[in-house]
């Protein structure tokens, strides 16, 4: 059986190990020896065929698999796409073809929600900015005890806002009334509403008027592209705050550039935008007004090693259950 990794050095630079996947393979009753793995740091899109090709097996992580690709693999029967996001591969498509698309679902909640708390408490606190004042000896000049270059924030009694209400988003939720905060949700499933009774479901309108915070973890879709925009914006509160560790497109930039250059909010803090890497011109990137307003960290919330693991060992869990008649985590 041959299986291919597209892109895997994001997941895997060296600290994990890919006998995870023979592993499960083996488990599902096939010999060692029936085994190639054959795994790529990245591929370019003129390579997808040539490298995939005879490939049962195809796992990706940010490696589109689009539907004129798919037909010129005629052995592929399963596509693991190594991440929660599956818009990389055209669903319909391989459904078209027999063939099962996976997902890994769960992996990063605990990171996640832990990093949406680091850019926010790097806001409210701007630890970078004064630990490098102290360095270079602006605390030794002061006449008093202390001294703050930004005004520090608490959260306690804050209203938090989450649109999409998954694992990530409830652990989010979590975490945010740990804090002390009134924690507000806008969800179209609703899911989530038993085991969290002191949580306010609401409409996104209402959402948007009276949080102060406002964190996305909705998926990136025909419906939710673009959903910040300039509409948005106008209706969150011009002291409130943007923070998306999901999909970068569900941001138009442009137009958050805007609001943040106008005060329209009074800033962002981003983990994913729609061009990855960004180019060297992208307007979040410029030297604004606006970015003043703006923190922007490289699509880092789901690369602790204990997030990569735990995605690594789901993947390879995915295609054991495939491989045994049972897949598991189909996306649909």
């Amino acid at each position: 059986m041959r299986i291919v990794v597209l892109d895997g050095l994001m997941l895997n630079p060296g600290d994990l190990s890919w006998d995870t996947v023979n592993t499960a393979v083996q488990a599902a009753g096939y010999q060692a020896d029936h085994i190639q793995l054959q795994v790529y740091d990245r591929s370019a899109p003129a390579d997808v065929i040539d490298r995939a090709q005879g490939a049962a097996i195809v796992l990706t992580n940010k490696t589109r698999l689009t539907a004129e690709t798919m037909s010129q693999l005629p052995d592929l029967r399963y596509i693991g796409v190594l991440a929660t996001g599956y818009d990389v591969v055209d669903v319909a498509a391989a459904r078209e073809r027999h063939i099962t698309v996976t997902n890994v679902p769960s992996y990063g909640t605990e990171g996640v929600a832990q990093f949406v708390f680091a850019l926010l408490l790097a806001w409210c606190h701007r630890i970078e900015r004064h630990d490098d004042a102290v360095k270079a000896g602006e605390w030794s000049r002061q006449a008093d005890f202390s001294f703050w270059l930004t005004s520090q924030t608490e959260l306690a009694g804050l209203t938090f806002g989450i649109i999409g209400f998954g694992l990530i988003g409830q652990q989010v939720a979590r975490l945010a009334q740990a804090f002390g905060m009134k924690v507000l949700v806008s969800s179209r499933s609703n899911r989530g509403q038993v085991d969290h009774p002191h949580v306010s479901f609401v409409s996104q309108a209402e959402l948007l008027q009276q949080a102060d915070v406002i964190s996305l973890h909705c998926p990136l879709n025909d419906d939710t592209r673009h959903m910040v925009n300039e509409r948005f914006l106008q209706q969150m509160k011009r002291s409130a705050l943007l923070i998306n560790t999901a999909r970068g497109a569900l941001v138009h930039e442009q137009q958050l550039l805007a609001a943040l250059e106008q005060g329209t909010i009074a800033g962002a803090m981003l983990d994913v935008l729609s061009e990855e890497p960004p180019a060297t011109n992208h307007p979040l990137l410029a030297g604004t007004e606006g970015h003043e307003r703006l923190i922007i960290t490289p699509h880092i919330a789901w690369a602790s090693q204990a997030a990569r693991s735990r995605l690594l060992e789901i993947a390879s869990s995915n295609i054991q259950h495939f491989l045994r008649g049972q897949p598991q985590h189909v996306v649909s």
